[in-house]
């Protein structure tokens, strides 16, 4: 449980830090998913903290399971 939970804490930090990145510097468009959803648009800075803070409190459940 601790490896599932401590790799989607990754796959959610790594979503939302690249979707910042690409809003604000037109980098990673290959592998952000937020730009691509369309019901996002406009709220897609929103969106990227949202993931971030969700990979952070995941992370922490996960490391209250090892």
């Amino acid at each position: 449980m601790r490896k599932i939970l401590g790799l989607l804490s990754f796959v959610l930090l790594t979503q939302g830090a690249g979707s910042l990145v690409h809003y604000f510097l037109d980098w990673f468009d290959l592998w952000t998913v937020v730009h691509r959803v369309g019901f996002l648009d406009g709220y897609e800075v929103f969106a990227s903290v949202v993931l971030l803070v969700l990979g952070l409190l995941v992370g922490a459940v996960s490391d209250r399971f090892g």
